[in-house]
This record gives structure tokens, sequence and C-alpha cells, in this order.
């Protein structure tokens, strides 16, 4: 596998209907909005999406979450502790912060993208180091950076009340319905950017074959993640643009490449209902191609 040589910048175009992409749990789990209206989805629930599109195509992802697990580690320590490469330089003589680093990139490909942060105390069977207080404290910076995504224009959030008239236990009388609200936006374009920097590949081993990866994640970033809050079909990526630079710093700053990307509402459009009334345009730069790509 060949080392990531040059930069990447990237972005994505995504339209939302019906659905709640990204609910807010310090507001009823509403969908996520700034203070403009405009909606939001954040750039961790971005990485989880791409970690479990990856974890589908068969990679070693080491966040994991709780319904899609594919081992029988119900933590992210126990994961770690799992992996004897990884654990034969946490602790004892041949503990080396370098090499546990690198050893969990080599395990790992959302490590040796994204970065972790692993601090954990000594396993129990390391009681000698648990009482002197060791343990592993190591932080990696990942090459992939993800931004918020935004939408293009302010978002309308429709909300309904649910009730559930079954009972959670068993009992000879009914209990009371329960009641809840559901929340959706009714129609939303959103955008975000990314970059993958070839100095922090480096230090991880993020390879060619994991930045294709990545393409490929983005580009079917809504399979398999069905929900009741988004429902299929409700979610869809419709352009990914991809620049690849000709050297590691690039020819141009991350900032002008997205800013090149141009989504905008059709002049003689009040209200939209449909990514027909939108349109996607990059401005181009001398030297640097971009390549785009359908969603799924």
């Amino acid at each position: 596998m060949s080392m990531l040589d040059h930069k990447i910048d990237f972005a994505v175009v995504l339209s939302v209907k019906n659905a709640n992409p990204n609910g807010d749990p310090l507001n009823g789990n509403r969908p996520r909005q700034n203070y403009d209206g405009h909606g939001e989805i954040s750039d961790v629930c971005l990485k989880r999406k791409i970690r479990n599109r990856l974890q589908d195509m068969g990679e070693s992802i080491l966040v994991q979450s709780d319904d899609r697990r594919n081992d029988a580690c119900l933590s992210i320590k126990d994961r770690v502790d799992a992996n004897a490469d990884v654990q034969e330089y946490a602790s004892g003589k041949k503990q080396n912060s370098d090499l546990f680093a690198r050893a969990a990139c080599e395990a790992w490909l959302d490590v040796r993208s994204f970065g972790q942060v692993f601090a954990f105390s000594a396993s129990s069977k390391d009681k000698d180091e648990k009482e002197k207080g060791k343990g592993v404290s190591v932080g990696v910076r990942g090459p992939v950076s993800i931004h918020t995504a935004v939408s293009v224009d302010p978002i309308d959030i429709s909300s309904m009340q649910i009730t559930k008239s079954v009972n959670s236990e068993t009992s000879n009388k009914r209990g009371s319905d329960t009641m809840g609200m559901k929340h959706r936006v009714d129609f939303g374009v959103y955008k975000f950017f990314g970059s993958i920097n070839t100095q922090l590949a480096e230090k991880t081993g993020f390879t060619n074959e994991d930045a294709e990866k990545i393409r490929q994640a983005l580009i079917t970033l809504f399979e398999n993640d069905v929900s009741s809050a988004r429902p299929d079909g409700t979610m869809e990526i419709l352009k990914v643009y991809w620049w690849e630079h000709s050297s590691k710093l690039g020819q141009y700053s991350s900032a002008k490449v997205h800013r090149s990307l141009k989504v905008e509402k059709k002049a003689d459009i009040e209200e939209s209902r449909s990514i027909d009334e939108y349109e996607i345009s990059i401005e181009p730069l001398e030297g640097l191609a971009v390549q785009a790509y359908d969603g799924l």
C-alpha cells in the first residue's frame, strides 16, 4: 500500500426530506439548528456514519456503536485489551506510547483516519501498575477532518405528538398512554466539507487506499442507516466532490477550495421543496481538477 503523498479536499451535498438527520438531546431531540435557523449535522454524527459504512465494507473499526458490534467487546477498552499487538506496548517493560499509537493505527482504520484519545487505567491483571496509578494515556491525531454540515437555507421543522398504548410490563390493568414527540425537517439541502492532511497521514500510516475507502463511504453514506427518525429514502447523498492536489501542501488552501462549491436556490423559488429547485456548481481553480460523484 502506498502512503498518501498529496493533500485531498472534499465536499458533500445531501438532502433531507421528512426526517431528523441529527437530533439535539438538549432540545427535546429536535433537529439541530444554529441561531440563524439553518439546520446542522454535527461532525461527530457524520464520522459515526462513515465508521458504520467502513464497518459494512469489512474494515476493522475501533469505535463501534452497540447495535453494530461485530465482536464480543463491550467497550473501546475491551477492544484495545483484546488486541495483542496493541497491548504489547500498553504496560510493562515494553510500554511505549509511540509504538502503542502505531500499533493502534495499524489495527483500526478509524484510528488512523480520525485519530483517537486512549486514556485508560491499567488493566486488572497489572495490579502493581494500577496501584502506582499507571495506565495508557495516548493521543493520536488523524489526518481526516470533517466539518459540521449546515443547510443552505433555514429549515422548517414539523412536530407531531405520538402515544404508546401498550403496557411495557405484564399487568392485569391497562397502563395509561405514554405521550411523546417526534420532530422532522420538512426539506433541506445540506453541505459539508473535509480534508486529508498528508503530514498527519505519514504519522498514522494513512494510505491512498484508505483515502479511496473514505471516498466510497461518503458516496454511500446513508446506506444501511435506517431508523424511525430516518426512514429509507428520506436522506440522500446528491454529490461528492473530490479534489486531489499535486503536492503535500496543496496548490490552494482548503478554505479556497471549499468556497469554490456553490449551492444556491434558483432565483424564482421562494420556498424550496425539492433538490430540482437548487443549482449546484463548482468554480474552476487553475491547475486543480475536481472529480464529481453522484450518490448511490
